[in-house]
């Protein structure tokens, strides 16, 4: 006979896959399916208006760097668990808003203005979607449902520059940046159903704005996002990993066949992420984030140890060994910060969670940029 303590185990795991974890996955989705398609198309707005390369390296360095602000300052916002719901709705809405707005620019200034508000407010959502998520299910699933949001965030990322092509075909550059605005106020509908689906939180006190850091750095959590910054600070962006494709095999293959095998093979990274999100995150719940972070950061070492070379075989295992880890990766971190973070600083948490994952990411890449162009791609890889 079942005791009463061992009944809630298996109603959890037939239950992780709730309409909540559905809604906020399929945000995640069809946020990304949105903000791929103008991001895909960016270059070539650019270079219409008759912009350099140095110019939209500005735009993406700038809005990259408000979206890290707006991570760490979401963060405090989406402590009170009735602030988040608002704070997700409307990062949702404002992301597809003024990303769909870039289709109507004449300049490259106002360009750069509407991604950087598109990217603050996708930043500033970040930290109440992963905290909202948290409170949707039991912490024993962390794991699943934190892989399953990153799967359909990895998914959105293949399908949405795909979209972006077949409506480049049909209607356009500019009419495709337009019609990028649907996928993303699905999406913000889509969290809205996940909120009413969401169980009802008792009253609580009205929480105060702060950055609270003491507490976050102390402890298991603050070992774990010290660690998190550690494997954060070699991680760079998959961006160069494009790059070192497109130049190694450009005396093969010329120019714009490497080009169409990077972004390929960049497809095929995120293939490989969505697939073993899910089941990393399975993983963890069985046997602990740890282990799943460590077998995250062994798949991207040995990732870089094949971009050292410039064989085309050894380039392709190394994008998909890279996808592999960098699942694993973000279902483990998002799931154990869930776990560790005091239930009134999970926002705070999530908000510093996302800020050294964006800080290192870029440190990581200009760092490994610097020995690209002094030393060698092989060396900055090595």
């Amino acid at each position: 006979m079942t005791s009463p303590k061992d009944a809630p185990a298996p109603r959890s795991k037939r239950t992780w896959l709730t309409p909540g974890v559905v809604g906020i996955g399929g945000a995640s989705l069809l946020s990304d399916v949105g903000h791929e398609v103008p991001t895909s198309l960016l270059p070539g707005l650019v270079a219409s208006l008759g912009a350099p390369a140095a110019a939209l390296g500005a735009i993406e360095g700038l809005a990259n760097g408000a979206a890290g602000l707006a991570k760490l300052i979401g963060g405090p916002l989406a402590d009170d668990p009735e602030r988040r719901k608002s704070i997700a709705i409307g990062g949702y809405a404002a992301t597809a808003v003024l990303s769909s707005l870039i289709g109507a620019c004449t300049a490259v200034w106002q360009i750069g203005v509407l991604r950087m508000g598109a990217w603050s407010a996708r930043g500033l959502r970040v930290p109440a979607r992963n905290a909202l998520l948290a409170d949707i299910v039991p912490p024993d699933v962390y794991g699943k449902a934190y892989g399953f949001e990153r799967a359909m965030d990895n998914l959105g990322a293949i399908a949405g520059p795909l979209l972006a092509l077949v409506l480049v075909g049909a209607i356009g550059v500019r009419n495709a940046i337009y019609l990028s605005v649907i996928p993303g106020l699905l999406a913000a509908v889509a969290i809205i159903f996940a909120i009413q689906r969401a169980p009802r939180i008792g009253p609580r006190a009205p929480t105060k704005l702060r950055l609270s850091i003491a507490p976050l750095v102390r402890g298991r959590l603050g070992r774990l996002l010290v660690g998190v910054g550690a494997f954060e600070f070699g991680n760079v962006a998959a961006t160069l990993l494009i790059l070192r494709a497109t130049e190694a095999l450009t005396p093969s293959f010329g120019l714009d066949l490497a080009t169409q095998i990077g972004l390929g093979l960049y497809a095929a990274y995120n293939l490989a992420a969505t697939i073993v999100s899910v089941p990393a995150g399975h993983l963890g719940d069985r046997r602990g984030p740890v282990g799943v972070l460590l077998l995250g950061a062994a798949a991207t070492l040995l990732a870089y140890l094949f971009f050292i070379t410039t064989e085309p075989a050894a380039l392709a295992l190394g994008f998909i060994l890279a996808g592999l880890g960098i699942g694993c990766m973000e279902t483990a971190q998002h799931a154990a910060v869930a776990s560790l973070a005091p239930a009134d600083l999970r926002g705070s948490a999530f908000g510093m969670l996302a800020a050294i994952q964006s800080l290192g990411s870029v440190c990581a890449s200009a760092v490994a940029g610097v020995i690209w162009t002094f030393i060698s791609p092989s060396a900055a890889f090595g």
